[in-house]
């Protein structure tokens, strides 16, 4: 059940749970946002049993941003589209936590560097096993084939400048 507008029900909740062939073209962005945010729900409370209780999406996307190798909050705030100021909120928050430490960069004494901790790379480990987890759900509940066929048809329509970390920026805040 969402809320939608559309002419007949203006911020009516409808089930898009129905399977027709003329589904009304709002649904598609309902239904992917719906699996999106079914699978990054059962990551975070699967993270949070695992040690991880307070790591949110926007931080999850905050740690892909710095990476392995470590980022500036300039560098980190472009990757995921908000301001360096927002960037460097979060940032504050993933090194409260102890997900992120900022560092001197070795190469230009001028600048900052953020870099994960063990215990950020740890989240972003289990994260990846989990999302592992959740596909195989998936392709049980679905079918090995049918996943693909999903992923490949997703990658025929979803532009390569598309695959960004900026989804928190996009939703308005980091």
């Amino acid at each position: 059940m969402d809320n939608v507008v559309d002419e007949k029900k203006v911020n009516q909740v409808v089930d898009i749970r129905n399977s027709r062939e003329d589904t009304p073209g709002y649904e598609l962005p309902l239904l992917l946002f719906a699996g999106f945010r079914s699978l990054i729900d059962r990551l975070h409370a699967e993270l949070a049993e695992q040690g991880h209780p307070d790591v949110r999406p926007a931080y999850g996307f905050a740690m892909q941003a710095i990476g392995a190798g470590g980022a500036t909050a300039s560098e980190i705030g472009r990757r995921l589209g908000v301001s360096k100021q927002a960037a460097g909120k979060t940032v504050d928050r993933l090194v409260t936590l102890g997900y992120a430490v900022r560092a001197d960069d070795p190469g230009d004494a001028r600048r900052k560097l953020v870099r994960l901790t063990p215990h950020g790379l740890d989240a972003l480990a289990r994260s990846a096993a989990i999302f592992d987890e959740l596909r195989a759900e998936w392709a049980g509940a679905l079918g090995a084939r049918r996943v693909a066929d999903i992923e490949e048809a997703l990658r025929t329509v979803v532009p390569a400048e598309a695959f960004r970390l900026d989804a928190a920026g996009w939703f308005g805040g980091a």
